[in-house]
């Protein structure tokens, strides 16, 4: 019996020792350290949208690279873009796609890379709304995507416009609600303009005159992957891996 008992009790020693040796603080999202996780708003075409179940665009394409390069496979999860930074500070993802401005308000909260694109800010309305300048914006009603460069922009206009801003979790539903006549416009980054643009023939737009701090990979405050992710993303600059990405999903880039 005392054997038996001696042997019980090696047993769950040597197990909790094996749980221990396996724990790490430096463990993944996904559990697994060959595979991260990486969470996006796929609602912003060319930069990440759904085609079928799947999720495709210049970001996808861009992290599965980088990642690669780095000897890790990519999972990528959909989520509200306003959700992305909790997404990181609770360990649900590894790194942020999601053409995110490295604002200085999200850099307290999580890392960024280096800005791997740079764009420009829209105002979009349906042609017939007579919105053809900034000033046109006065007593207006403008839609932004909910946690978003583009609603610290239109707040920023608000008191200067005494605009009514009114925000959204989706692109697509934005567009929507202008086609409705419940929003007078919206301010939307350039490229992912264009598409809505190409499909609403009675839409317009035109550029603010304001500066966008470009788009960056972020990540958890402190990750090593910060440093990783830096140096092969300035090797795909350097190689032009990068410029080959960006002729495939923004058609008129040079």
């Amino acid at each position: 019996m005392k054997k038996w008992l001696l042997l019980l009790m090696t047993a769950g020693l040597a197990a909790a020792l094996a749980a221990c040796g396996t724990s790490s603080n430096n463990s993944n999202a996904s559990g697994d350290d060959k595979t991260l996780i990486m969470a996006t708003s796929a609602d912003y075409p060319p930069f990440e949208s759904k085609d079928g179940d799947k999720i495709i665009g210049f970001d996808v394409d861009l992290a599965t690279a980088l990642a690669k390069k780095n000897g890790y496979k990519l999972e990528i999860q959909d989520m509200d873009f306003a959700s992305l930074v909790s997404a990181l500070k609770t360990n649900k993802a590894d790194i942020v796609l999601a053409g995110m401005t490295p604002t200085e308000k999200r850099k307290k909260q999580v890392d960024f890379s280096d800005v791997y694109y740079n764009a420009e800010n829209l105002v979009v309305s349906k042609k017939s709304s007579g919105i053809k300048t900034e000033k046109d914006l006065k007593d207006k009603t403008v839609g932004v995507q909910l946690g978003s460069i583009q609603q610290d922009e239109a707040n920023g206009l608000q008191k200067k416009y005494n605009l009514t801003v009114e925000d959204r979790n989706k692109i697509s539903d934005i567009i929507q609600e202008i086609k409705a006549g419940r929003f007078d416009a919206a301010i939307i980054e350039d490229k992912v303009a264009a598409g809505y643009l190409k499909k609403e023939k009675d839409f317009q737009a035109f550029g603010l005159n304001s500066s966008n701090e470009g788009s960056a990979i972020a990540f958890k405050k402190n990750s090593d992957l910060t440093a990783k992710f830096n140096k092969s993303l300035k090797e795909m600059k350097d190689n032009g891996e990068l410029d080959k990405l960006i002729k495939k999903w923004f058609a008129d880039e040079k």
